[in-house]
């Protein structure tokens, strides 16, 4: 398969061109291979007419193209998907392995520091003259925890994925100095082999995965990566401080965390029920206790020091002696360490031993009651180490292995739970018709319903009993409370610390479910005394939801039964923004202002009451679910929101792209570090955290003509929606079974019902990207239309601030990911032709007007001129996407009219649909 490199044509990005062109050879080999140089030529034939159509428009070369792909038969149409599709991944794969590359060359650069890299960061921090002291104090503010979950937006395969893994080791090894010719020709031929592997591997499940199987999915990159990589990113942390401030001692707090969803999150997944909890529990405690074991018994293997040679410290003595009387060593493979002049083997035996037990639940055996006793032994060692002055070994071992317990506990990663809250008051409203309460609480209204709340709050009598008869819907309800109790006291209290709320339209859904915590006396209120072991959060997804996110807030804050939590001193309430729903609800650029506008002020509320709020951003991979660059995320965060901590979403492809290689792993989160070092220290010393009045001003002005605009089309013109679902490939994406949830709330085809991710899935698919720029150019121009000096303010707010930064690079990438030569092609599938066209040019008019105005206010010739490396893989990769959402569209139309028995069956069309899904996905590289 001939190619040319999708990057720029520079001499750092030769090695690039050199893999993809190596890679796409390979292909070819396996194209003839499997479907003889007939299917090479078919391949090559299309993308020369596709890549000659980006060129120069001619309507003669797109018929011969559609005619050539409707004459392909059956069999042939999907070897010819399968190879474009396989094309991405491979290019993908030398993208991801240059990236590393890149970063290993500033690594070994003398005196080049990386931008956005830890190490710029500190000396940022230097440069602007902060003392030893004043970093020590914006350390003490420092908190980033990503989350991930199962939201279905990998569409490839662990399998698939496993493949790609060992293709990039492969690959990587190439750029050895010191390979022979036979080298290079045995790491060809074992690429081959995966390659052909890869072809002759199934690329989509024929089984929605489990949730259970979406832990293990989620665990993977626990195990793989993160294990390893955190403690690398804090001792970097550590590393680049002493460089910069050698005299001050520096012991970093743990800032950096990873957080799981994954069996805990329910809201509209029946399959998450409190046993799948438990479970998932269960398997997070193993992982994390196997890898400890893993460690120690690679400290048995190193530390071979002798009492005949060396000192030890006595409190390493006297602990092998309660050891002895407590810790059963017959269940352990070796049993009591052989040679008593080699203490450190000894104990390190002892410490197994304990590990073992604790996870195997032999409380008799003598076990670790937790993570502090195992972090206590392992600080004897490594104290006991430096006495005898084998400090290398206790501060690249020991030292490493007590970050890795202070960072992973005995839990792994905190279980969030989320519920809607619906669930919630449908519950209690039984609870107390059944008690004679109230006959329907969710009728009353939210006075009225606070009210009773606050009393049932007071009273320290339980309501439930283990007598009462309810629904099993409610008895799940109460069922999970009770695990979430229980799961405290086997798994410790980080291993379920926040319950979250979907949908929080009011204080009385936070105060409902911290009525149930109380049930299971995860709540207690003795006179003016409060406690709680449960953190309440609230998930604020609509535009109405932000518009009303004080007044929930501030009636929470100002209740008897609000308690805050609290982390390094810092007492602070976690509040979850929902990126996705509200950008449904109202349009990117609505949605990011609000979203924006809403930190700002619950920060002021925050502060009258004397405490910080956590936000916790659920955004997606895609731009139209708040996606982009993790560290750019943060950057255009007011500075004085991240004092509270940030906590973001990680999910889907994302997952896969970020951390599946260490290296990529490693660099992103530097990025993140950096990026969040640098806004701490902003709004510690109190520097730019205000915006322009006139900024705020314009963009309130801009967001309401571009809400206005938005709503038009999406919520008012009754066409819209039969048109999203004909003119994308909507009705398919429920057919990829890449999540165990559904695809909707509730079964139905309302608009409120569709989940955010098939919304922005099924626009990206089709080449739109409706969702991450519609409106955006209507707003802009009326509001320029109106002020004489408006255009020049915009572009004021361009130069100088990184949240409209931010929000117009965003709409850039946007801008140039869509197509609207090819939308037109899915616009032919409408139902009704007439109002297909007629959406289709209010789109496309829409377009035009964001992009001329994207232009003007960044002073840019073209979309992406501030990003030319990614403006130029765009422009490359499109003509080879091209080919998929051709054949997509005539699939498309296939499926759609298909009569019985002409030819094809509908699941042969439809496997196909999904094989062209995944194809543009891995083009595109996003899904939803």
């Amino acid at each position: 398969m001939s190619q040319r490199a999708m990057t720029v044509d520079t001499e750092k990005d030769h090695p690039l061109r050199r893999d993809v062109r190596f890679l796409g050879h390979i292909l070819g080999d396996v194209l003839v291979m499997e479907g003889g140089q007939a299917l090479l030529d078919i391949v090559e034939n299309i993308r020369e007419m596709t890549k000659q159509l980006r060129v120069s428009f001619d309507p003669a070369v797109l018929r011969k193209c559609r005619e050539l792909i409707r004459g392909l038969s059956p069999s042939m149409r999907r070897n010819v998907i399968r190879a474009f599709a396989i094309y991405f991944q491979l290019v993908n794969i030398a993208e991801q392995n240059h990236r590393i590359r890149r970063h290993r060359e500033y690594r070994l650069s003398s005196g080049t520091v990386q931008r956005d890299s830890i190490a710029s960061a500190v000396r940022k921090l230097k440069e602007r003259g902060l003392s030893a002291e004043r970093v020590e104090q914006v350390l003490g503010y420092l908190s980033l925890e990503l989350v991930i979950t199962a939201h279905p937006t990998e569409a490839m395969r662990r399998t698939v994925l496993d493949i790609h893994q060992r293709i990039a080791e492969r690959v990587m090894e190439l750029d050895h100095p010191y390979l022979t010719e036979e080298d290079r020709q045995r790491i060809r031929e074992e690429i081959l082999a995966e390659v052909h592997t890869l072809w002759q591997s199934d690329e989509l499940r024929h089984r929605k995965p489990t949730v259970m199987d979406e832990v293990k999915n989620g665990l993977y990159y626990l195990d793989e990566t993160l294990f390893e990589v955190l403690p690398d990113v804090h001792g970097e942390l550590e590393k680049c401080l002493r460089q910069e401030y050698p005299e001050h001692d520096w012991h970093v707090p743990t800032f950096l965390r990873f957080g799981s969803w994954i069996g805990g999150d329910r809201d509209g997944n029946p399959s998450v029920t409190p046993e799948v909890t438990w479970n998932t529990l269960v398997l997070q405690r193993n992982l994390v206790l196997t890898k400890y074991e893993q460690a120690i018994r690679r400290l048995i293997q190193k530390l071979s020091h002798s009492t005949r040679n060396t000192r030890v410290s006595d409190e390493l003595l006297r602990s092998l002696e309660r050891d002895r009387k407590e810790v059963n060593l017959e269940n352990i493979d070796q049993g009591e360490w052989r040679n008593e002049h080699e203490p450190y083997r000894r104990k390190c035996t002892y410490m197994l031993a304990r590990l073992r037990h604790t996870r195997l639940d032999r409380k008799e055996q003598g076990i670790y009651a937790g993570p502090e006793a195992f972090l206590a032994d392992l600080r004897l060692l490594a104290d006991s180490l430096r006495l005898h002055r084998a400090h290398v070994l206790a501060n690249r071992e020991v030292d490493r292995l007590i970050r890795q317990v202070e960072l992973f506990g005995f839990h792994l990663v905190t279980l969030d739970i989320r519920q809607h809250s619906a669930e919630h008051e449908k519950a209690l409203t039984e609870i107390l018709s059944s008690l004679g309460i109230v006959e329907n609480y969710g009728e009353l209204s939210e006075e009225e319903k606070m009210k009773l709340l606050s009393e049932l709050l007071a009273d320290p009598r339980p309501l439930t009993s283990p007598y009462m008869r309810l629904s099993p819907e409610t008895e799940q309800c109460l069922d999970l409370f009770r695990v979430i109790a229980r799961a405290k006291e086997t798994f410790g209290e980080e291993s379920i610390r926040n319950y979250l709320i979907s949908m929080t339209q009011g204080t009385s859904d936070l105060l409902e479910v911290v009525l149930f915590a109380k049930e299971v006396g995860l709540f207690r209120r003795t006179g003016d005394f409060v406690a709680s072991r449960l953190h309440v959060v609230p998930l604020l997804e609509t535009i109405d939801d932000l518009h009303r996110a004080r007044e929930i807030m501030e009636s929470y804050f100002r209740h008897p039964a609000f308690v805050p939590a609290e982390r390094e001193g810092h007492r602070y309430q976690e509040i979850m923004l929902g990126y996705s729903d509200s950008n449904k609800d109202g349009g990117m650029l609505t949605a990011n202002w609000e979203l924006y506008r809403a930190q700002r002020e619950l920060c002021r509320l925050a502060r009258e009451h004397g405490i910080n709020v956590k936000y916790f951003h659920g955004r997606g991979g895609a731009l139209g679910r708040g996606g982009g660059p993790l560290n750019r995320s943060i950057e255009a965060k007011p500075p004085e929101t991240v004092l509270g901590g940030v906590k973001i979403t990680e999910q889907g492809e994302v997952l896969s792209s970020r951390y599946a290689l260490k290296p990529i792993a490693s660099r992103s989160l530097e990025q993140a570090t950096s990026a969040l070092l640098l806004s701490a220290a902003t709004a510690v010393i109190g520097e730019g955290n205000e915006p322009e009045q006139q900024w705020v001003e314009a963009m309130d002005e801009i967001s309401k003509y571009a809400l206005e605009e938005y709503q038009r089309l999406v919520f008012k013109d009754p066409a819209f929606l039969s048109f999203f679902h004909e003119a994308t490939p909507l009705p398919e994406i429920g057919e990829l079974k890449i999540g165990s949830r559904p695809t909707r709330r509730k079964n139905s085809r309302a608009f409120e019902d569709l989940r955010a991710i098939p919304w922005v899935f099924a626009w990206t698919q089709s080449r739109y990207l409706f969702p991450a720029w519609y409106a955006a150019g209507t707003g802009f121009a009326r509001y320029v239309e109106r002020h004489s000096e408006g255009m020049h303010l915009l572009r004021e707010m361009f130069r100088k601030w990184p949240f409209f930064r931010s929000l117009m690079n965003n709409l850039h990438m946007a801008l140039a990911k869509a197509d609207f030569v090819i939308a037109r092609e899915y616009a032919s599938l409408a139902g009704d032709p007439k109002d297909g066209e007629r959406i289709f040019r209010i789109i496309e008019e829409e377009y035009r007007k964001t992009r001329k105005m994207s232009l003007e206010i960044t002073g840019q010739k073209e979309i992406l001129d501030h990003v030319p490396v990614i403006q130029e893989s765009i422009r490359l990769r499109n003509p080879y996407v091209d080919p998929l959402s051709f054949i997509q569209v005539d699939l498309l139309g296939i499926l759609r009219s298909k009569a019985e028995g002409s030819g094809e069956s509908k699941e042969e069309v439809l496997e196909q649909v999904l094989l062209t899904i995944n194809g543009i996905a891995a083009g595109l590289r996003n899904t939803g």
